[in-house]
């Protein structure tokens, strides 16, 4: 990976962390501080472990088996936020995920 692309992935990390922020989560780009390997890309308080894509040809199996070793380790439910160029953010999780976190703001 060179490093137009890491910097690109990072200035997509720390605008995921701002739009979390913007809606009044607490929330930083986890690599920034530590830099080792399987920290999450995005510390937060928000309910889901976020993986981090910003890329044209996003392989989503992957990137979500990586946001999955990463909810290992908060014991959230993993999602994987991904954007092309020019394109706003899409976010892609398991549907029981989506159907456990409704389920938990409706009580």
């Amino acid at each position: 990976m060179g490093k137009l692309s890491r910097d690109k992935g990072a200035r997509f990390e720390r605008a995921v962390a701002g739009i979390l922020r913007d809606y009044g989560y607490e929330a930083r780009r986890g690599q920034q501080y530590c830099g080792a390997n399987g920290d999450p890309d995005v510390i937060s308080d928000f309910p889901l472990q976020l993986e981090c894509k910003a890329v044209e040809k996003l392989n989503l199996y992957s990137a979500f088996t990586q946001a999955i070793a990463d909810a290992k380790v908060t014991g959230k439910d993993p999602a994987v936020v991904h954007k092309k160029n020019h394109s706003e953010p899409l976010i892609t999780m398991r549907f029981h995920d989506l159907l456990k976190l409704i389920e938990q703001k409706e009580d």
